[in-house]
């Protein structure tokens, strides 16, 4: 190899780690406290511009503490962010328009917004994807579910949550039987 080839990988290596760290460093996180630990999340701007600005105004004016995870299906999802410790719906400011389409998919560790039937219906609830879910993603011209995010530590925390008990309650399926609180959700900075 000769020391025009070393020089030339090594300087695409350091690229290469550089530009993985930098874009890593420049991303938006977050922390999530909830009554079972920490989890961190790094937040997809880039990619998801409005998405990332909803959740952010809404983490900045606190929205989200004291709110539920009040959705937990095993090898799927857990959900969070529309309901209080009593199941009382916390009503949400605006929507967001839907950006399933920015090439990000609905897998293992991903952070994307709930909605109704209509994409454009994300407002406050969102959730983490404890397994690939390909089926969530946009295919063709059928918009699937926003993902605007990605745990980045604190996994251990959503497997946690993941295997709480649930049940049936109010009529909602999947309601852990002890509340899952989400103590806060502050900026990283």
């Amino acid at each position: 190899m000769s020391i025009y080839t070393k020089l030339l990988t090594a300087a695409v290596v350091l690229t290469t780690v550089f530009a993985s760290t930098h874009s890593y460093a420049a991303n938006p996180r977050v922390a999530m406290v909830t009554d079972y630990g920490t989890v961190e999340i790094e937040l997809l701007e880039k990619l998801a511009p409005l998405s990332v600005d909803n959740f952010l105004s809404l983490v900045d004016t606190e929205f989200y503490d004291g709110l539920i995870f009040h959705r937990v299906i095993a090898n799927f999802m857990i959900q969070g962010g529309g309901y209080n410790p009593a199941l009382e719906f916390q009503p949400e400011a605006q929507r967001v328009p839907n950006e399933s389409f920015n090439g990000l998919k609905n897998t293992r560790g991903s952070v994307a917004m709930a909605r109704l039937s209509d994409p454009d219906s994300a407002g406050t609830q969102f959730f983490i994807n404890v397994a690939d879910n390909p089926h969530l993603d946009a295919s063709g011209s059928q918009a699937g579910y926003t993902v605007f995010g990605r745990v980045i530590a604190g996994w251990e925390v959503v497997e946690e949550i993941e295997m709480v008990n649930t049940h049936l309650k109010r009529g909602m399926a999947a309601v852990p039987e002890e509340p899952v609180i989400i103590q806060s959700i502050r900026r990283i900075e």
